[in-house]
């Protein structure tokens, strides 16, 4: 068996085969990012005669059409994580950087790491992504604005009653532009006025697309939106950043890629654990807003903390218990929700004459 290393870009991507026996190098090739290159490339691998495992380095906005295309054509595909590229490349006995000495510690990391999640064809979640993703950005940019506009508004001593967090509300941006109507116009006080109007802009359209996203997991995923504390973003970014629940091999792989297990460091006779720092700092903060929600509102949370507390824990550690706990429950939420999108796939796959098959 070989194991072909890709370090993809976005005009080339360089593959390197290793045999996953020895390690040796079977080749290297480089080829083009366009459909003409991905036929090469496929057609080069299996050339070599031997099966075959490919290796992506987890670059999905580079690498996401080369991966569409090998698993439409029935290939096996992981996903490496850079990190993990980085560590072999550190280790490596081969110095420099290259496309190739790249591409090589992509495959030596798929290697030694045998639980890497395989790659499948985007699902609802996908789509989920780019609507939270674009929900995002746009928070973001409306934040960089109001922070331009107090200063603004600081500066022309206007706006001294506006609470934080405030200039997301149509009615104190109705404020502020009345407030600037009534002093005389200068340069500064039309840029305060077109940023008012921008954050009056970018906040119809935040909660447009929220809206939408809220439409969307009632649609898919009810179940999520049934959890204590998980609101439609909260669950959205659940989904999405989680990509499938399938491709962890459990509910224990799941906590450890959100960064919700903690890790052990014991040495001799000394046995402890300390917090884990590492994961998907975004489903983290979703997990965390979760626990705060249920360990503030949730009758059987807070009994749950209360235990915790009572068993010795501090108040932190107990959280962290919490989240670990509910990290378990929304990763089995997640897998039924998937079960149950499979089942009416093959329900519909099975459909004859107007009837559908139980499955």
């Amino acid at each position: 068996m070989i194991v072909v290393g890709i370090d993809p870009h976005k005009k080339t991507h360089t593959a390197v085969a290793l045999d996953a026996a020895t390690a040796a190098a079977r080749g290297e090739i480089c080829v083009g990012s366009g459909r003409a290159g991905h036929d090469r490339l496929l057609a080069w691998v299996r050339a070599l005669d031997a099966e075959h495992l490919f290796a992506l380095e987890d670059c999905r906005h580079v690498s996401g059409a080369l991966e569409r295309f090998l698993i439409s054509r029935g290939e096996r595909v992981v996903r490496v994580p850079p990190k993990l590229t980085a560590r072999a490349r550190r280790s490596s006995r081969c110095r420099g950087k290259s496309d190739p000495i790249d591409a090589r510690a992509v495959a030596e990391a798929a290697l030694r790491e045998p639980n890497l999640p395989e790659a499948h064809l985007s699902g609802p979640e996908h789509d989920v992504r780019l609507l939270i993703d674009h929900r995002d950005d746009l928070v973001g940019e409306r934040t960089r604005i109001q922070t331009r506009l107090r200063w603004h508004l600081h500066d022309l001593e206007l706006g001294s009653g506006v609470p934080t967090g405030a200039l997301d509300r149509f009615v104190w941006l109705d404020r502020l532009a009345a407030e600037l109507a009534e002093v005389p116009t200068t340069v500064q006080t039309s840029i305060a006025a077109d940023l008012i109007e921008r954050c009056r802009s970018l906040t119809v359209e935040i909660r447009r697309l929220e809206c939408e996203v809220t439409a969307v997991m009632r649609t898919i995923a009810p179940e999520l939106l049934a959890h204590p504390g998980c609101g439609a973003i909260i669950a959205a970014r659940l989904m999405a950043e989680t990509a499938g629940a399938n491709r962890f091999r459990s509910e224990a792989a799941f906590a450890m890629h959100t960064g919700v297990a903690p890790l052990q460091v014991s040495s001799g006779q000394t046995s402890r654990h300390r917090l884990n720092r590492s994961g998907n700092r975004r489903l983290n903060s979703a997990l965390h807003m979760m626990a705060l929600t249920q360990a503030r509102s949730h009758e059987p949370a807070r009994r749950f903390m209360e235990r915790k507390r009572a068993e010795g824990k501090s108040n932190r550690e107990a959280m962290r218990c919490l989240k670990r706990h509910i990290a378990r429950s929304v990763f089995g939420t997640l897998k039924r929700i998937e079960r149950s999108a499979e089942g009416q796939l093959i329900e519909v796959a099975f459909r004859t004459g107007g009837v559908a098959i139980a499955v």
